[in-house]
């Protein structure tokens, strides 16, 4: 059944980044039984939006409404209940369902980090099933055999550090003089972490997330 879902999602350019068997009493998963966690596949996920009418349109959210459909779909087809992290309030715990996946752990920069995404981490959606089945064992955290850390050290403004990030400060010096290119590439220090370096992610994408970030503050 994984291997099945795994496949169908791939083609729509997402993976999945991981998922639990919930307990009796997680009242909002409605009984599920197994709950997949899905995000971007790269590095094809970005071509594959880009040509969508969601991205093509000109109108707000193009993303979480392409991730609406796409998820919806991909529920349908194997008759689950789809969760987003973008509806609410209230929010969906999409955090806590990553830690619970064990492959999302907090980054010494307390951002999820993710065993194959790294700190560009981001969720379209999950599904719930009404039944259970079998999962893959997660694999160990990435910074436990991260001896540099260099997520800790390359922001050149210093807007992150251990157990905080100054969202103004990054804010302010990206809107300025952007001493790590981050607004065309994305997140220096995300971009350090080794995971990250292998996932594949266009910095195309992550310039669009920056722009979105300076625009919105989101």
């Amino acid at each position: 059944m994984y291997d099945l879902i795994a496949k169908t999602a791939a083609t729509y350019q997402l993976d999945i980044f991981g998922g639990f068997h919930p307990d009796p009493d997680d009242d909002i998963l409605n009984g599920a039984q197994t709950l997949l966690l899905l995000g971007p596949k790269e590095p094809g996920f970005w071509p594959y939006f880009t040509t969508s009418p969601e991205y093509l349109d000109g109108t707000p959210n193009p993303v979480d409404r392409w991730s609406s459909r796409t998820v919806t779909a991909l529920a349908t087809a194997f008759n689950a209940q789809p969760y987003f992290p973008f509806t609410g309030p209230p929010y969906q715990p999409f955090f806590k369902w990553a830690e619970r996946s064990g492959r999302c752990h907090q980054s010494p920069i307390n951002l999820l980090v993710h065993d194959t995404a790294g700190l560009f981490t981001s969720f379209r959606g999950a599904l719930g099933f009404g039944n259970r089945f079998d999962l893959p064992p997660a694999p160990p955290n990435p910074c436990d055999s991260c001896a540099e850390r260099p997520c800790l050290t390359t922001c050149p403004v210093g807007a992150l550090s251990e157990g905080v990030y100054d969202v103004n400060t990054c804010r302010e010096a990206i809107g300025t003089n952007d001493p790590g290119n981050c607004l065309a590439r994305g997140c220096v220090a995300r971009r350090a972490c080794p995971p990250s370096r292998a996932y594949g992610r266009l910095e195309a994408q992550s310039a669009y997330h920056m722009r979105m970030f300076l625009e919105n503050g989101a």
